[in-house]
């Protein structure tokens, strides 16, 4: 995913959409998850898996402020 789309996420996200941003394959990733080993905390609703945009940012070092072009924000160039 390149940095706007990262910066461009829902507030949180199935699962299949941080496996894109943390180039995990599918099966991986759902593994990952079920086991409790996944990257990033993993909300559990129903039958559904989601990953808040404040986590998966947080653990990639993307700053929200990088939006506004705020000085020290990640380049593209840095952002999975």
């Amino acid at each position: 995913m390149t940095h706007t789309e990262l910066l461009n996420l829902p507030v949180s996200f199935p699962l299949e959409t941080a496996n894109r941003a943390l180039q995990l394959g599918r099966t991986t990733g759902y593994d990952l998850a079920k086991r409790g080993e996944y990257p990033v905390r993993v909300l559990r609703l129903g039958n559904a898996y989601r990953v808040t945009r404040a986590d998966l940012l947080r653990y990639l070092g993307v700053s929200e402020a990088a939006a506004s072009g705020s000085p020290g924000a990640i380049s593209d160039a840095t952002a999975a």
